[in-house]
């Protein structure tokens, strides 16, 4: 049998194809690292088990697929009816038995994988809306899938950190965190400096008169950012010396 590839030829579309695809991967080997025991266990976010956390990622590939198949057939297929029969699917999914809530997993990964790879190139860029309302090119599902994968497998705190996260991706997750925060003006005197790329990266109030200056390693910075601790980074306002890190203001 012929192998079958992705229809579309966009080199910065594969690309991104495959972070998702390597996050996809790496989720998995994290899961399949747990004994059925520990799914029972407490995640990294609060009031979740591991088995929330797989539930969520399982059915975050179904909703993703929903939008796939909206662009490519142009019938309205929403991710969710509501955010609330969001919230009860994932309730539901956690009380599924390990085999089952593994296969969910699985399953959803590799139907959401058929819907992009056979996706028509032209497709891509046919507009549908996510959770939250937003309109987007079909092409945006791409990013969606990979920054859910790769930081909910550091919140299933089976040895993963943001280390483990490519700097593409770290990158571009701080500019959405941030950029968020910029759009909702949740940023006042809040300055987000990385410290250990070759390029210089700086968000937030820059034009503040007496910033609050969050500083340090990308990985770091953006566990920060995303609210999941301050371990590795500083803060300090101008003129003074290091302070307490602040919370990081809300991003979703």
């Amino acid at each position: 049998m012929v192998a079958r590839h992705d229809q579309t030829t966009d080199p910065v579309l594969l690309d991104g194809l495959l972070q998702a695809r390597r996050g996809t991967a790496f989720f998995a080997r994290k899961l399949n690292e747990l004994a059925d025991a520990d799914l029972d266990g407490a995640s990294l976010l609060p009031g979740w088990t591991r088995r929330h956390v797989v539930s969520h990622v399982g059915y975050n590939a179904r909703a993703i697929a929903r939008l796939v198949e909206w662009a490519a057939t142009g019938v309205e297929t929403p991710m969710y009816p509501s955010v609330e029969v969001r919230n009860h699917e994932i309730a539901f999914g956690a009380t599924l038995s390990p085999i089952a809530l593994r296969n969910l997993f699985d399953h959803s990964a590799i139907h959401l994988n058929v819907e992009w790879r056979d996706l028509p190139a032209d497709s891509w860029h046919h507009k549908v809306k996510t959770i939250q309302g937003r309109v987007v090119p079909a092409e945006e599902t791409v990013w969606m899938r990979t920054r859910e994968v790769w930081v909910h497998a550091v919140d299933l705190d089976n040895g993963a950190s943001f280390t483990d996260i490519p700097a593409p991706v770290l990158a571009r997750l701080l500019q959405d965190i941030t950029g968020a925060w910029s759009t909702r003006g949740t940023d006042k005197d809040l300055v987000v400096e990385v410290t250990d790329q070759s390029s210089a990266m700086v968000f937030g109030d820059t034009d503040s008169a007496s910033p609050l200056t969050v500083s340090g390693p990308l990985a770091a910075v953006t566990r920060w950012a995303t609210g999941r601790g301050t371990a590795g980074v500083a803060g300090h306002r101008s003129g003074d010396s290091a302070g307490p890190v602040p919370a990081a203001p809300a991003w979703i």
